[in-house]
């Protein structure tokens, strides 16, 4: 076990291990750097690609033209949801992953020009202050200012700003000049690029989901599960309520489902090791509960027996509060047994995010493995 490791991460994972017999005696076994290579160029068009809850029109594009002529039929729903299918055999698995990101709306002016906005997800405003955007279709560039430093006083200097507080400056120099410019209503996105800042770490913007994204659109691209309906969904508002993922489960209706989704790590100095909530490069997160749902046993203990048996680093997702398009899904019709891989993830619902590739590349494995053991009768309904 490493030093200082909580006994829920699998001790295999952050560190090589020589190849083993489950290496080679799958059909999901690849060569490690050929599944990076190929995972961070679907990830960083995600990534840099922007769209809020209800506007996931330019991510939607990006899927359905990446998964053109490799599943079965692609189609958009009413909510919006991307609903690719793959196999026709009686077991239909739903596998999700959210299109949105967090951001930001504009929501009115002032004479002088600058836009005021309304959160769109859970942020954080101590991030907000100074950071670059882009505003609308158009990505208007633009920067979250406040009042002047020298202006506040001391008490004024050592908290945080409330979000109402803030305001986006795009130049513009009087209210007709912003409201034309940007409407209410116009979404505001962080200006964050996709970028390596090592071999195996990338940082960009709206990991949380679009590892998840990338994820499902590698595996169903590779996907060939004879037995299995394997239905790909992409969905809609997740940071405002889990709204497409509900309607999309309640009319595919699955025999089961796996979320993709990504979470925080909080692996940094200050925090108590019990704390933490993964560990960045230690593998994907197992749900055992959060807010919404208490996966149940039998899938979460097949997700980790799959992960030892094949050597695929694993941990256990700390946090039990917040959740995912899993709480959704699992009480559509009469219950779907549902179940949750977590990307760690640090600096989630911030400007910039942090992933390590190793466990971008350690989820598509994984969810291979749970698709094969589907495909050879291990139900663990």
């Amino acid at each position: 076990m490493l030093r200082g490791q909580a006994e829920d991460v699998n001790p295999a994972a952050g560190r090589p291990r020589p190849p083993t017999d489950a290496d080679t005696d799958t059909d999901t076994a690849v060569d490690t750097n050929t599944a990076v290579d190929t995972n961070t160029a679907i990830l960083g068009r995600l990534a840099d690609a922007c769209g809020l809850a209800g506007d996931e029109g330019e991510v939607r594009t990006i899927l359905r033209e990446t998964l053109a002529g490799l599943v079965d039929e692609i189609s958009t729903d009413t909510m919006g949801n991307l609903v690719c299918r793959k196999g026709s055999g009686p077991l239909r698995v739903m596998l999700d992953a959210h299109m949105d990101e967090v951001g930001l709306v504009v929501s009115g002016y002032d004479e002088t020009g600058l836009l005021r906005f309304k959160e769109s997800g859970g942020l954080d405003p101590r991030v907000l202050p100074g950071r670059s955007v882009l505003v609308g279709p158009r990505k208007i560039p633009g920067v979250i200012g406040t009042q002047a430093v020298h202006l506040l006083d001391k008490e004024e200097k050592d908290k945080a700003i409330p979000t109402k507080e803030l305001y986006l400056d795009i130049g513009a120099r009087s209210r007709d000049e912003a409201a034309a410019a940007a409407p209410p209503g116009t979404p505001v996105y962080f200006s964050t690029r996709f970028e390596r800042l090592s071999d195996r770490v990338v940082k960009g913007k709206a990991f949380d989901d679009r590892a998840g994204c990338a994820v499902l659109a590698r595996v169903l691209a590779e996907a060939d599960y004879p037995g299995l309906t394997i239905l790909g969904v992409f969905t809609v508002q997740e940071e405002v309520g889990l709204r497409g993922a509900q309607t999309a489960a309640y009319r595919l209706a699955p025999d089961l489902a796996l979320v993709v989704e990504a979470t925080s790590c909080a692996d940094v100095p200050g925090t108590q090791p019990h704390e933490t909530v993964t560990r960045l490069g230690c593998g994907p997160a197992i749900t055992l509960a959060d807010a919404n749902i208490v996966v149940p046993p039998g899938l979460r203990g097949h997700l980790r027996g799959l992960a030892e048996r094949h050597g695929v680093p694993y941990q256990f997702r700390r946090l039990t509060t917040s959740g995912n398009d899993a709480g959704g899904i699992f009480l559509q019709r009469t219950g779907i047994p549902t179940c949750a891989l977590s990307l760690p993830c640090r600096y989630l619902h911030a400007p910039v995010n942090l992933l390590h590739l190793d466990d971008l590349a350690g989820t598509v494995r994984l969810v291979h493995l749970f698709l094969e053991s589907l495909a050879k009768g291990e139900v663990p309904l």
